[in-house]
């Protein structure tokens, strides 16, 4: 690595194609945001030849040219794909953004990857790193994912290389600390006027070599004698660590008995290690100067990406089933084998409308082959949003991303990505096959969106597109919900943060036209008595003709929780006519939903019909649905009704230093903790029970109190009464305000 020829084949306009599995890499760069993900993309491009000095394609368009969105809110929102080749590989690099509000678009990166980039800043603090960076590193570690470790923004650096290099090996090596070395080392210049050095080149450890980028183009010369020795340290150590990971158990004995392992030796063996996923080289980059063709250590990530990272024949497929849920025999990365493929983002353009950006995992995908689509959705189904789904669809044009250029391929073999246009039936994480043969991929996860947005049309001309608007942004980013609550009744947006939240009103108001209102979320309340009660209802109108006379008499008590409503029938003598009984119920029911004191369902409660007067002419169905309503609010009257609310369990991860913090939060928040367990290395699970009413805005609160290291899960417990206190409160703003609709 950085001791190979390096003839590229990429052409500035052309896109990159690649006809066997064996010639594709696909790698996702994952970091913290602000940690330069994009501008190392847009390094690596240039110097395969994509852009030109300027950085620019021959149209004058720029990697970075995405989503107006991105310009607007000034940072990465999206997964984007650039394609680039190098020394005869397409590599596909998967760009993610590091906020966490958009960690779906980073799953569905990883779906479509075989190996990642970690990219951390040195001008940023070594806990930005940890808080953001580890849960995914540890992730990938889960299946065994190749990862290597670039170190950004060296130029500006709060933190040194070595120190750098330490950081990684504390939160990426917790259990082999020697499998986290650098191969290089960075030169730096003379300081600046403003303290900092700036970069001009690297060591390579093992060729013993200086990569000079000070040119603007990369020279190679050995170092003096002076720079001999710092490197001696550095140098044995990573020939120490890469023999460690040699399947050559005889390696360690002859290097410690003092024989000279040559360098091929040891960068095959560095390569096998990389790709086995148990050895994590850390490498610097910088972009390229102005007027420079290659930014500083490009030319050695992309030789480890394409001598290091697997191919896709060496990366596990997702396991697959038929239709039915019933499994199938494995199958591999064969361009010739049976088409699946999955639908890993969905996007709309302006002028070619949806695109899917798919990877094809088996099979050979074509311009205007017919595919069969079926999903399963991405979100807990429980909430019922994301039915299964299925249809046949014309797959229409291929092409290769660019930025905003779309740049037609005749082809998309097994183990490349490529978009398709106008496939109008599938949404991300659908899977596609050939229709003799439909087959389903087993889904990722993504996580649940926990941050509520209450919305509404803001005119009678917004209304009528709002649905659609909405149907489109919830298709295409399966980490937003959509939720029409009956209770409350209000149209709710569940989002994974603010910026989540920014980004979907954004792409209503730019994208579809259409403009909303956000309302206060509202919960769903529950009203029951708090003891037993009677209530008379008389509905007698006498005003000429044909009158309406009913009168019925009921006592109410309360049941247990979860109870719903009981209606029961105590009549004797027939004073309620048989064929009036069930008027009288529907109107208890019907009063029971509107609520008898504060606008809330009533629940938990038995109603006794027990007497009641009726007319041989003016009684009627309708009289006796409106008498057994007034006989329901009758009995609230005099009767102490409790208002209910909906308590959550909650399941809260974090680090075991923030566990203290996070209880005595839940606490003020009216929670009750009921327990704690340890859950993996340093990370703690606590459990507890607090009122939805409180944790409104916990998504966003959480992440603030753990610096980001947090995360949590709710599911619906019960309801249980509310303060007394805090329940007249809310009594007296509903009174002052009317409700939303």
């Amino acid at each position: 690595m950085g001791d190979k020829a390096h003839a590229h084949t990429g052409a500035a306009g052309r896109a990159p194609t690649a006809g066997h599995p064996r010639s594709v890499r696909n790698v996702v760069l994952v970091g913290h945001s602000g940690s330069g993900k994009t501008t190392l993309v847009e390094a690596l491009a240039q110097t395969a030849g994509a852009l030109n000095r300027a950085g620019r394609v021959e149209d004058g368009a720029t990697v970075s040219d995405h989503d107006a969105i991105e310009h607007r809110q000034n940072r990465s929102v999206q997964l984007s794909l650039v394609p680039v080749e190098w020394a005869g590989f397409k590599i596909n690099l998967l760009d993610t953004p590091g906020y966490a509000d958009f960690v779906g678009e980073l799953r569905a990166g990883l779906r479509a990857a075989d190996a990642a980039l970690f990219i951390v800043s040195a001008a940023q603090e070594a806990e930005a790193v940890a808080g953001t960076t580890r849960a995914v590193w540890e992730e990938c570690a889960a299946v065994g994912m190749p990862r290597a470790i670039v170190v950004t923004h060296l130029d500006t650096a709060r933190t040194p290389f070595d120190a750098m290099t330490r950081v990684c090996a504390e939160l990426f090596g917790a259990d082999d600390p020697d499998a986290v070395l650098p191969l290089y080392l960075p030169v730096q210049g003379p300081e600046a006027a403003d303290g900092h050095a700036p970069l001009t080149g690297l060591t390579g450890l093992l060729s013993q070599r200086i990569f000079d980028y000070s040119s603007g183009e990369r020279a190679e010369h050995p170092p003096a004698d002076a720079q001999q020795a710092p490197l001696a340290e550095a140098r044995n150590r990573l020939i120490e660590g890469i023999i460690a990971e040699s399947e050559d158990e005889t390696l360690m004995d002859r290097y410690l008995g003092g024989e000279t392992i040559d360098i091929k030796t040891l960068v095959d063996d560095l390569e096998r290690a990389v790709a086995r996923g148990t050895f994590h080289p850390v490498l610097a980059a910088a972009p390229a100067a102005d007027g420079a063709r290659q930014g500083i250590g490009t030319v050695e990530l992309l030789d480890l990406i394409t001598g290091g990272f697997p191919t896709p024949l060496e990366h596990p497929l997702p396991a697959v089933t038929t239709l039915h849920g019933d499994p199938l025999p494995a199958l591999t990365c064969d361009p010739q084998g049976p088409l699946v493929a999955e639908v890993v983002k969905t996007a709309s353009d302006p002028y070619a409308g949806r695109l899917s950006l798919v990877r094809v995992f088996s099979g050979t995908l074509r311009p205007d082959d017919t595919v069969h689509v079926f999903g399963h959705g991405l979100t807990d189904t429980a909430h019922g949003e994301r039915p299964f789904h299925e249809a046949e669809n014309r797959v229409g044009a291929l092409t290769s991303p660019f930025g905003k250029q779309q740049r037609p391929v005749t082809e998309c073999v097994a183990g490349d990505l490529a978009c398709v246009a106008r496939l109008e039936s599938a949404e991300t994480g659908d899977t596609l096959s050939a229709p003799d043969r439909p087959l389903l991929m087993e889904p990722w996860t993504m996580p649940d969106p926990l941050l509520p947005l209450a919305v509404r049309a803001h005119s009678k001309t917004d209304e009528d597109k709002l649905s659609h608007g909405l149907a489109r942004l919830v298709a295409e980013d399966p980490t937003m919900r959509l939720e029409q609550n009956p209770d409350t009744p209000q149209l709710v947006l569940w989002c994974l943060g603010e910026a989540h939240l920014d980004v979907a009103l954004d792409r209503l108001r730019n994208r579809y036209g259409v403009q909303v209102d956000t309302v206060p979320h509202r919960v769903a309340l529950r009203e029951t008595f708090a003891g037993p009660a009677t209530g008379r209802g008389r509905h007698v109108k006498q005003s000429g003709g044909h009158g309406q006379y009913a009168v019925c008499e009921i006592d109410v008590e309360p049941l247990p929780p979860g109870s719903g409503i009981e209606f029961v029938d105590k009549v004797v003598g027939g004073s309620v006519p048989r064929q009036f009984i069930p008027s009288v119920e529907k109107g208890v029911r019907a009063q029971a939903a509107r609520g008898v004191a504060a606008g809330h369902p009533l629940v938990d409660v038995r109603v006794v019909l027990r007497d009641g007067k009726a007319h041989s002419v003016d009684s009627s169905d309708a009289a006796f649905q409106t008498a057994g309503a007034l006989a329901l609010r009758e009995a609230a009257g005099e009767a102490r009704v409790q208002l209910l609310e909906p308590v959550a369990e909650i399941r809260v991860l974090v680090p075991d230093e923030y566990v203290g913090p996070v209880m005595s939060d839940l606490s003020g928040r009216r929670g009750r903790v009921t327990g704690t367990e340890q859950s993996g290395s340093g990370r703690t699970l606590v459990r507890a029970e607090v009122p939805e009413l409180e944790i409104g805005r916990y998504a966003v609160d959480l992440r603030s109190l753990s610096h980001g290291t947090g995360r949590f899960d709710r599911s619906y417990a019960r309801h249980e009464a509310m303060p007394p206190q805090l329940a007249d409160r809310i009594r007296h703003q509903q009174e002052d305000s009317a409700p939303d609709i």
